[in-house]
């Protein structure tokens, strides 16, 4: 794997958002790909709740400054980067002034979904796949953590399906046990047919469930892990019946080196 690169996409890494599961694995199976010499980049949501100052974000103006379209509205893209103390691994940040600048995650002062958060799906997905295609970083490995990055393997086969940076790339999709109550917006498969993705992609978002949206990132992808321990029943059951390339759950001590025998043997082969 030395000098191959992974990217890596999540909507939660430590020391930026609060200690999970998976903000404690998508730092430390990055951490674990770069020492090993593999070219590693985060990207994440530039959540309000980043404290800027004290991580010495800033943004990249060479980067920033190109609009996406969600929904038919321009949405402004902004592009922020830090490093990680002592690791000397860069992080992106996708930011918008309407999506994230608020201070919760996911959830409001109720404990309700964000109304916009399939919005912000869309856009993360996008922000992240043009800011590479802005860096002509071609990535060989893409590992999606977290529903909120879901939308990315959808958008890397069927809208971006002809850009070549991406021809040769792998997505692999981590599913985690952090399941929300409910579902996003029912207009999130409109707005995904917006964007000229067919029918039959968009049907199974037209229910925009947790369960559901990573099932789309599964279909979507080239190789599978399970990240937690326990997943739902349903979710179990989906990942029982694939036909690609599975890493079984990995304990707190070994899934960093197995991921990356898992991307060397299964996923690049």
């Amino acid at each position: 794997m030395k000098n191959k690169r992974v990217l890596y996409v999540s909507s939660e890494v430590t020391p930026y958002t609060p200690l999970t599961e998976m903000s404690e694995m998508s730092f430390e199976s990055a951490k674990k790909a770069h020492h090993k010499g593999v070219q590693t980049r985060i990207f994440m949501p530039r959540f309000g709740l980043i404290n800027e100052r004290r991580h010495q974000l800033h943004e990249v103006i060479r980067l920033s400054g190109m609009n996406l379209i969600v929904n038919d509205i321009d949405m402004p893209l902004i592009i922020k980067v830090a490093s990680i103390p002592k690791e000397r691994m860069q992080v992106y940040f996708i930011d918008n002034e309407e999506y994230f600048k608020r201070k919760a995650t996911f959830l409001d002062e109720e404990d309700n979904l964000f109304p916009d958060n399939d919005e912000r799906a869309i856009f993360f997905a996008k922000g992240v796949v043009e800011t590479v295609k802005k860096l002509n970083w071609a990535p060989d490995i893409i590992h999606v953590h977290g529903w909120m990055a879901c939308l990315l393997p959808l958008y890397l086969k069927e809208y971006y399906k002809d850009d070549a940076l991406f021809a040769n790339t792998k997505i692999v999709v981590s599913v985690y046990d952090n399941e929300f109550e409910g579902a996003l917006d029912k207009g999130l498969a409109e707005k995904i047919r917006f964007d000229e993705i067919s029918e039959e992609k968009a049907k199974s978002l037209e229910n925009p469930t947790f369960s559901n949206l990573l099932k789309s990132a599964i279909d979507h992808s080239d190789a599978v892990i399970k990240a937690s321990k326990f997943v739902s029943d349903d979710l179990e059951d989906y990942l029982e019946d694939l036909e690609k390339p599975f890493l079984d759950y990995q304990t707190e001590d070994t899934f960093a080196e197995a991921y990356l025998e898992f991307y060397s043997e299964k996923v690049l082969n």
